[in-house]
């Protein structure tokens, strides 16, 4: 089975909009941008798309060439004044800390849940929640592979996968693939192009996978296509995770706004 991200996402906008109507004044989400990247250009616009369906304004603040990590921290302060919840998109510069400028993100305005203390879950590890919800898919006592462990999907996932009760292995870059194959659901956020194959998993896994990265013009994700054969629940890149995290966002920013009543 194949998950359809943009049907599961277009079932959540509709509940937000509902949820959009009980918050009387305009809504403002702010986007740090470091970088000036294609990729991180279309994530940008993805957001701004969304936002703009639920009535809700990006303000975008652009870090200058070079800026210090003093002064994006300043940045970020300035925005976060101005907004109802903040975004720093990543990756940074590499002269900026990544850690001490998440660290500043007010946690009743950090809608990616990376602050110093959250106050949700990441949007992918609400994205994979969603659809082991949806899919009625039992995690508990589960052998469970991530491979990666950044902040915004593997780590996240990792988490929630112990939360739901599976017994988790988390695979690092470089390190071996062997736990694949004995895995009853994979969560694949490494952003390397099209790495695992069908003879690396078993047959009926539960594929997810939300690692993206560009090749030849494209966004691909970590999995062979043709690993969709071999699963018994499999979501492609793009229109699988990635729609379904974005509306997440929204759904943070709204559950953010409505615990401050």
């Amino acid at each position: 089975m194949t998950i359809n991200g943009k049907e599961i996402a277009e079932s959540i906008y509709t509940d937000l909009a509902v949820r959009r109507e009980g918050i009387t004044h305009p809504l403002r989400l702010g986007i740090v941008v470091g970088t000036n990247d294609p990729v991180i250009e279309s994530f940008v616009r993805i957001k701004t798309r969304a936002a703009a369906r639920l009535g809700v304004e990006i303000v975008r603040e652009e870090l200058p060439e070079g800026a210090a990590t003093a002064s994006a921290v300043a940045a970020l302060a300035r925005l976060a004044a101005q907004v109802d919840g903040v975004i720093v998109q990543l990756p940074l510069p590499s002269q900026i800390d990544t850690d001490a400028l998440l660290a500043a993100i007010p946690p009743e305005q950090d809608v990616d849940g990376i602050s110093s203390a959250p106050r949700v879950r990441p949007p992918v590890a609400e994205a994979v929640a969603e659809i082991v919800r949806r899919e009625r898919i039992r995690v508990q006592d589960m052998q469970a592979v991530v491979v990666g462990s950044g902040r915004l999907v593997g780590g996240p996932c990792a988490a929630l996968l112990k939360e739901l009760g599976a017994q988790v292995t988390v695979i690092n870059k470089g390190e071996p693939l062997d736990p694949l194959k004995d895995a009853g659901i994979v969560v694949l956020g490494a952003g390397e192009p099209a790495f695992v194959k069908p003879d690396m998993l078993k047959d009926g896994v539960i594929l997810i996978d939300a690692g993206t990265s560009e090749a030849g013009g494209k966004v691909i994700g970590d999995a062979d296509p043709a690993c969709a054969d071999k699963a018994a629940l499999f979501t492609p890149v793009p229109g699988g995770v990635g729609p379904i995290a974005v509306a997440m966002i929204f759904k943070n920013l709204f559950t953010l706004i409505e615990k401050q009543k």
